[in-house]
């Protein structure tokens, strides 16, 4: 009986270099994916420490805002139904239709309203109404001494913002004195409507301007 020689072939080194092959890229991915997912953290983190600056006025020249000073019956100014400046306001409820059913929307009843105020008057108010919004709204104020050419100081003498919940709609913004009265002159202010989250006090957030007078009380 005669036996016919026989090869043997290993398959270890071929199996073994098909593991390296499948084990390279399989760890070259894993990379690929942790250093992406570094540099997402790493970019929102960033972004994260960046501060939110008020962005300053980028008009070029000067830009003529409507005036609130001006009220017409039934003719509503920006987002604004009617806007007043007051010495105070009042709070008043609405009702279902009986009495002593309330809503959870207070109405805001101006108190004292004009454009002429004393130097003692501690804070002047900006009593509006507003259609009611969708969605959260800030309102914002900035107020200015006018020089006698009826030019605006470019020192601000102060700010206020008002956030506004979405579906409501009366609100009021306050200004008050930077010292113990009220300089005797004439004053300009600025008034703002941004969505939450934007700055404020911008240039194209701006929506009109008011004005207003202290006298002095003799």
């Amino acid at each position: 009986m005669e036996l016919t020689p026989g090869i043997e072939v290993s398959t270890i080194t071929p199996m073994r270099s098909e593991a390296t092959a499948w084990r390279m890229p399989a760890g070259c991915i894993v990379a690929g994916l942790l250093t992406v997912t570094l540099c997402c953290q790493q970019v929102g983190e960033a972004k994260e420490l960046l501060p939110l600056k008020e962005q300053e006025s980028t008009e070029v020249g000067s830009t003529q805002s409507p005036s609130f000073d001006d009220q017409q019956t039934g003719i509503p100014q920006s987002l604004f139904t009617w806007i007043q400046m007051a010495k105070g306001f009042d709070v008043e409820w609405d009702t279902f239709g009986r009495k002593g059913w309330y809503t959870q929307d207070p109405r805001l009843k101006p108190i004292g309203p004009g454009s002429v105020f004393k130097p003692e008057t501690p804070t002047i108010y900006i009593v509006f109404e507003v259609a009611p919004l969708e969605d959260p709204t800030q309102f914002g104020v900035q107020w200015y001494r006018e020089e006698p050419n009826s030019q605006m100081r470019q020192e601000q003498l102060g700010k206020d913002v008002l956030e506004l919940p979405g579906h409501e709609r009366y609100g009021y913004l306050e200004m008050t004195r930077s010292g113990d009265r009220w300089i005797v002159g004439n004053y300009v202010v600025k008034i703002y409507i941004a969505p939450i989250g934007q700055q404020p006090f911008h240039a194209v957030n701006q929506v009109g301007t008011m004005r207003f007078r202290v006298l002095s009380s003799e």
